[in-house]
């Protein structure tokens, strides 16, 4: 139980006249409380590594993550932003791990085992399609397909009697191919009833965040989130969240957290919980800007083409725009795009840019541009537009007029005809 009245409400979803509370207000106190020892209202840092054990600790559970005993076991911090991130998800539990990847990793990991069949998007995170394509069926003799999964029928095709895990990435990374989230985990479902066996549906719901979609609501059983990206919001701290229900998280603290030492530190767990207070703000602007730029970049012509779920004209637009959580979501701050022009002229854009950086990562404060070049090895894997090079573009918290500007004198100075304005 949170530390403070206002906390405890909070902590039980409600006001003081019981009306649920909003995304914002929950992003603010939850995980947070009045620290006993000296009245501060913020949670502290707590960075060691082991607690005091009881007078006879004989009769312990040294891989127990109940209680502080270890840090590799579990730790305050982690339990904090635990405690946040499973409401904001809608989650009865969630793990909080060392990154976005050990999140993917010990789902796949706890949920998988030799002889079982995996179902996964075309397009992934790059460390996904790794896992899945290369390391668990090379490693641990699990079987994987690889299918478009923005269209629910090519997921009915590719389940099999021993599929156990059907994973989608929406929108995809670096595509933002949008899949059916509801479509999928009805299919998926329907097959498992009919196999006598629980086929899992794993959403990675990096590029939304639960403010714009909570993919349990929708039917899925387990969200993953890189919380180095927008939850953190700052840049500056690693950390992955896997939420489902307390039997599921159970076993990924035994199998992950305590047995491979995913565990994520007190530092960067207390970093992400600060960060997260101002998700809702931050998301709303990351979706205005994002929009605003796609719709933009749509009207200069040596652009070959621009990929951003909320332009009307994106073939998952209306999918995405069905998934939305509340009435002010949108649809994220990644969109991807390409030059009418070569693999130097790609690189001489990204040169004249000034307040955009040129740098991997997304969610953060700034704005990230990356190019990514013809020889990306899922590129088989993507529409005929991306085969020419592409960006992806990663929309931070600037004004919008000053990254729209930017982008234009990049153009102009890099020798491209940018329409006056």
């Amino acid at each position: 139980m949170l530390g403070s009245m206002t906390s405890q409400l909070v902590h039980h979803g409600q006001s003081f006249d019981d009306e649920p509370l909003g995304f914002g207000t929950l992003s603010v106190h939850l995980g947070n409380g009045v620290d006993a020892e000296t009245g501060a209202i913020r949670r502290p840092i707590t960075l060691a590594n082991a607690y005091a054990l009881p007078y006879d600790p004989s009769d312990i559970n040294w891989s127990s993550s109940d209680v502080n005993l270890y840090t590799r076991n579990g730790h305050p911090n982690q339990r904090y932003l635990e405690e946040k991130l499973a409401r904001l998800e809608g989650a009865e539990d969630a793990v909080a791990l060392a990154s976005g990847v050990a999140a993917l990793s010990a789902t796949f990991t706890t949920f998988l085992g030799r002889g079982d069949h995996a179902v996964f998007s075309d397009t992934t995170y790059i460390a996904a399609y790794r896992l899945l394509n290369e390391i668990l069926p090379e490693k641990y003799g699990i079987e994987t397909s690889i299918v478009d999964t923005s269209d629910p029928e090519n997921v009915r095709a590719a389940l099999k009697g021993n599929t156990k895990l059907v994973h989608i990435e929406t929108p995809a990374n670096p595509t933002l191919k949008v899949s059916d989230i509801a479509s999928i985990a009805r299919i998926a479902h329907e097959h498992g009833a009919a196999a006598g066996h629980e086929v899992l549906v794993s959403v990675d719901n990096t590029f939304n965040t639960p403010y714009n979609v909570r993919p349990l609501d929708l039917g899925a059983d387990i969200v993953i989130e890189s919380l180095t990206k927008y939850i953190n919001g700052h840049g500056d701290a690693l950390g992955g969240l896997v939420a489902t229900t307390k039997a599921r998280t159970d076993k990924i603290r035994f199998t992950a957290q305590v047995n491979y030492g995913g565990i994520i530190s007190p530092f960067n767990a207390w970093l992400i919980n600060r960060g997260s207070v101002t998700l809702p703000l931050r998301i709303r602007q990351h979706n205005a800007s994002a929009l605003a730029i796609a719709r933009h970049l749509r009207s200069i012509p040596t652009v070959r083409f621009v990929a951003y779920p909320g332009l009307e004209s994106h073939p998952g637009h209306a999918v995405a725009a069905s998934q939305l959580a509340r009435a002010d979501s949108g649809f994220g701050g990644v969109l991807s795009f390409g030059l009418d022009t070569d693999h130097d002229g790609h690189n001489r854009f990204v040169s004249k840019l000034n307040v955009i950086t040129s740098a991997v990562s997304l969610g953060h404060d700034e704005s990230l541009i990356v190019f990514l070049g013809e020889d990306d090895e899922r590129q088989y894997l993507y529409p005929s537009d991306f085969h020419r090079g592409f960006f992806r573009l990663a929309v931070g918290l600037e004004d919008t007029d000053d990254l729209i500007r930017d982008i234009d004198h990049a153009l102009a100075e890099a020798g491209f005809d940018v329409p006056s304005v």
